[in-house]
């Protein structure tokens, strides 16, 4: 229970830290309805999302909304997202995923989690995404930035499972708090606390916290 509690005590701070560093906190998929945040954040698996943002702008061009892509051919979809990796299977969930909405929600998403995570397609992460970005309802979002910086924090331990990550976070932070955090854990870790180098501890606005500093 102690270490519970100290570590919501460094949650918080580490929350504060952040959003000083970092004020504005949104996703890094464009998109300007909901739907097409569900088709972004199918494509951005195992691709960055500046990638995706690219190639949705082909994708609506030719399918410009939930209708058209819910018809269009597989084949179609896949030859334009091929960029983005694993081409065939994302097509498919983006078909499948798009059918649903338009013949069981009239075009527009569902809004609870439940419902998200039985479209085609969509995960935890998927659906925890659009529950905070869309509805603005409590999400914890565990990309692999999050993961890694919380793990380096140290308010988890060595704990890599994406869902026990966001088990062990949702007794951490603040249900308010908790989109926005994961926004700015992946600034941070994109700038600063980065996976493929060293990170750069020297410019790190929680490197006195840092249980594992340079790791």
């Amino acid at each position: 229970m102690e270490k519970e509690i100290q570590k919501k005590k460094l949650a918080l701070v580490v929350i504060e830290r952040l959003k000083k560093e970092y004020p504005v906190a949104e996703c890094t998929l464009d998109y300007d309805n909901a739907w097409k945040l569900l088709v972004s954040v199918r494509l951005a698996a195992q691709c960055t999302d500046a990638r995706v943002n690219v190639i949705v702008e082909k994708l609506y061009e030719k399918f410009p909304d939930v209708e058209a892509l819910a018809y269009a051919e597989q084949e179609e979809i896949e030859a334009i997202i091929r960029p983005c990796g694993l081409g065939k299977t994302k097509a498919r969930d983006i078909s499948a995923c798009m059918k649903i909405i338009h013949e069981q929600y009239h075009g527009k998403i569902p809004d609870t989690f439940e419902a998200l995570l039985k479209l085609p397609g969509v995960g935890r992460k998927s659906a925890n995404l659009i529950m905070g970005d869309v509805f603005h309802k409590p999400a914890i979002v565990t990309d692999t930035h999050c993961i890694r910086l919380v793990n380096r924090i140290g308010l988890v331990e060595d704990i890599k499972e994406p869902k026990k990550v966001e088990m062990a976070l949702w007794k951490l932070i603040p249900p308010e708090e908790g989109s926005d955090f994961c926004h700015r854990l992946v600034y941070h870790g994109r700038e600063v606390c980065t996976a493929r180098t060293t990170p750069y501890c020297d410019r790190c606005c929680v490197q006195d916290l840092c249980a594992k500093k340079g790791v």
